[in-house]
């Protein structure tokens, strides 16, 4: 159980400073809804396990190969981010939440943040630090307390994503159709210059 709250804890901090997976579950939750947001959130929460896994499992043949990467995976991670700032920035109208958009903006929803999160291999050893501060996985074969540590990792990051999902829809119904444009424009600029900090980074 404490293993179960230090990972809620964790994964509720990693997940809620602003940055460009947030700013991606409000700009979607307001242009396609509710589901479409939270399912960005849960494809970083799934991304910061899956790293989270590495770290307390010290599986250092991925870490290292994830090291060798890094400057690939960067250049991917900040195109993908400058593609959507600037897909934000020029469209001219939000969705009118077809069917057929809500099925392909949830589905592209997770998998793009998926993909945006698991392009910054420094989470591995920003768990690593951490994981280390909490005494998990330094004795071998210590599998529960780890396996603890990354559920409660993704349990609280999935609640942070679930509570911003809820607030932006719940304003997004009090908001007009003008107003939720010009968001979504000044959210792609911000996505925007978050793609152009990794390039530089």
């Amino acid at each position: 159980m404490p293993f179960l709250i230090k990972g809620l804890l964790l994964g509720f901090s990693v997940a809620a400073p602003v940055g460009p997976i947030g700013l991606l579950c409000i700009q979607r939750t307001l242009e396609f809804g509710f589901l479409s947001g939270l399912l960005t959130g849960i494809g970083a929460a799934v991304a910061d396990s899956v790293y989270g896994c590495v770290a307390a499992f010290g599986l250092s043949a991925i870490s290292d190969l994830l090291k060798s990467l890094d400057i690939y995976l960067k250049f991917i991670g900040g195109a993908v981010l400058c593609y959507l700032g600037i897909s934000s920035i020029i469209r001219k109208k939000i969705s009118q939440n077809h069917n057929v958009d809500r099925k392909k903006s949830c589905l592209s929803s997770f998998v793009s943040s998926l993909g945006l999160t698991l392009s910054n291999p420094a989470t591995i050893f920003s768990f690593m630090a951490i994981y280390s501060g909490l005494g998990v996985g330094q004795t071998s074969g210590d599998y529960l307390s780890a396996s603890i540590i990354v559920l409660g990792v993704f349990l609280g990051s999935a609640i942070w994503w679930l509570f911003l999902s809820c607030i932006t829809f719940f304003i997004r119904n009090r908001m007009g159709s003008t107003l939720i444009a010009w968001i979504n424009r000044i959210s792609g600029a911000a996505i925007f210059g978050f793609g152009i900090y990794i390039f530089l980074g």
